[in-house]
C-alpha cells in the first residue's frame, strides 16, 4: 500500500492539498492506473483529515476523471495526467485550474454561440486578427501565447455586445491565463500534430462565428475547452 504524508500548507484547502498529494502519486507513477488508493480510514489516519475534506478530495479526483470508485472495493488510479503537469503548477492548485475549466465551459460555449448570431463585420475582423497572433504565438513562438489565447477569448466576449460576458472574462484573467498556460506548456511538449490541433481548434470557433453558425461555434468552443482539460488531465490526450 502506498504511504502519504500530508504536508499541510496555510491558506490552502486541505481538499485541495490532499488531491494533490494523490495527484503527484499519480503523476510520478508511483501509483499506476488501477492501483487501489488507500482506504478513506488510513488516508484519515496518515493526514489527520476529516473524512467530509478526504470525500472532497477523492469526489474531485473522480470529476477529474483521474480516478473511479467501485462500490465495496474502494478508489482506484483510472488515469495518469502528463509528466509536465506538476512541473508547470503546484500539485494542489491543480484543483482550482481544473475548475475554471469546467466553469468556463457552458459559459464560453454560450458567449461564442452569442458571438455568432451578433458580431460585425468588426467583431470578426478583431477576432479572426486575434486568432492569428495567437497561431503565431503558439507555432512560431513569437509573442506570449497564453496571452494571446485569452486575448482570443476576450475578443469573442466583446462580439456578444453582452457586458457581462466582458466583466466575467476580466474577473476570470488570473485563473484562465494560468490554466491556458499550464494547458499550452503541456501542449508545446508533446508533438507538432498537438499544437496544430490546438491551433485548429481556435480556427473552427472563429470559422463558425465568422459565419454565424451559432450551434457550431457553441459546440466548437465546448470542444476545445473540454479537450484543452483533457490535454491537462490525461497523457493519453492527443487532441
Amino acid at each position: 500500500m502506498v504511504e502519504l504524508k500530508l504536508k499541510i500548507r496555510k491558506r490552502e484547502k486541505l481538499a485541495d492539498q490532499l488531491y494533490g498529494q494523490i495527484l503527484e502519486k499519480i503523476v510520478s507513477g508511483v501509483l499506476k492506473e488501477g492501483d487501489k488508493l488507500p482506504s478513506e480510514n488510513q488516508i484519515a489516519q496518515s493526514f489527520s483529515v476529516s473524512r467530509p475534506v478526504i470525500r472532497e478530495a477523492l469526489t474531485r479526483l473522480q470529476a477529474d476523471g483521474l480516478v473511479y470508485s467501485r462500490q465495496g472495493a474502494g478508489s482506484f488510479v483510472k488515469a495518469r495526467p502528463p509528466e509536465g503537469l506538476t512541473k508547470f503548477v503546484e500539485a494542489s492548485d491543480v484543483p482550482s485550474l481544473l475548475r475554471c475549466f469546467e466553469a468556463r465551459l457552458p459559459f464560453e460555449g454560450a458567449a461564442a454561440g452569442l458571438a455568432a448570431r451578433r458580431a460585425t463585420a468588426e467583431d470578426i475582423k478583431r477576432i479572426g486578427e486575434a486568432f492569428k497572433v495567437f497561431e503565431d504565438a503558439l507555432i512560431n513562438g513569437e509573442g506570449t501565447p497564453a496571452s494571446a489565447d485569452y486575448n482570443f477569448h476576450m475578443a469573442i466576449a466583446k462580439a456578444t455586445a453582452n457586458d457581462f460576458y466582458v466583466n466575467v472574462l476580466s474577473l476570470l484573467n488570473t485563473s484562465m491565463v494560468s490554466g491556458i498556460r499550464v494547458a499550452l506548456k503541456i501542449t508545446k511538449i508533446g508533438s507538432k500534430e498537438r499544437m496544430e490541433q490546438v491551433c485548429k481548434e481556435h480556427r473552427a470557433i472563429y470559422e463558425a462565428i465568422a459565419t454565424g453558425d451559432a450551434e457550431g461555434a457553441d459546440l466548437a468552443m465546448r470542444y476545445h475547452i473540454h479537450s484543452a482539460r483533457s490535454r491537462v488531465t490525461n497523457h493519453l490526450r492527443d487532441q
